[in-house]
Parts: C-alpha cells; structure tokens; sequence
C-alpha cells in the first residue's frame, strides 16, 4: 500500500508480520488522478480464507469519514443472490445500492493490485441527489 500514490499511514492488524486487515490513509487526488469532493479517504482491506470455500474472501472498502460514505467490493458469501462477488455502497453505515461484480480467482495482490485500479471510475459512477448518493448498475 506504501507504493500506492497518495497512501500513507499504513497500518497493519494484528501486526506486520501477520497482517489480516490494512488500513492506509488516501490524499484522493494523486490517488484518483484528479481532483475529488473530499480531502480524506481511507482503504480498509482484509482477506481471510474460510474453510470449505475454494477461494479466498474479501472485502476492499473505501471510506470517507466526513462524508460517513462506503464504497467496497466484497468477495464473500453475505449475498448470494449476487453471486460471489459485489460492489457496495453505504451512506450515513446504511447500505444503499448493491451489484453483482466480477469474481477474481487470482491471487490476492493481484485481486487487490485490479480492484485498487476500478475504485476510480466506481467512485466516479456514484450519483448524487438531494444529498444521498447511489451506484448505477454497471459491469465491475
């Protein structure tokens, strides 16, 4: 995550050495390429690999504290009426909008390295109106 443009402040739990769960704070500028409605963000990562399941789980969030908004793409069995994998987004911790998203099987720095990549234009996709955000369906 250091490499990442824009990231500092890595943390790492329970450590370093055994990371579960990462979390970075993001300048969005240099990390979306342009400019953003909000000064701070942060990434909460964590993947985990439960038994009985031949792949591993995820969940990549990106959250705006100010905003109290979530945007994450979940690989896991929350929901399975769409699919494996989905893109979600919360506003104010409610969930709003939920969309089936592609499943990687890959490695997990891969998985990370290609979501990282589609949190741009998934961000950029999300509509305001009268101050709530949603996510149009569109292929993740």
């Amino acid at each position: 995550m250091t490499n990442q443009p824009g990231c500092g402040d890595v943390r790492y739990r329970p450590s370093r050495r055994r990371p579960r769960y990462v979390i970075a704070d993001v300048d969005p500028t240099p990390f979306l390429s342009n400019s953003y409605d909000t000064e701070t963000a942060r990434l909460e990562i964590r993947f985990w690999y439960p038994a009985g399941v031949d792949h591993e789980y995820y969940r990549i969030n990106w959250v705006e504290p100010d905003r109290n908004l979530m945007l994450g793409f979940h690989q896991d069995a929350d929901h399975p009426d769409l699919g494996p994998c989905h893109i979600q987004l919360n506003y104010e911790d409610t969930p709003l909008d939920r969309h089936s998203a592609t499943f990687l099987d890959a490695h997990p720095l891969a998985a990370l390295d290609d979501r990282l990549q589609q949190f741009p234009p998934a961000l950029d996709a999300i509509h305001w109106e009268n101050g709530t955000p949603s996510l149009p369906t569109w292929p993740v």
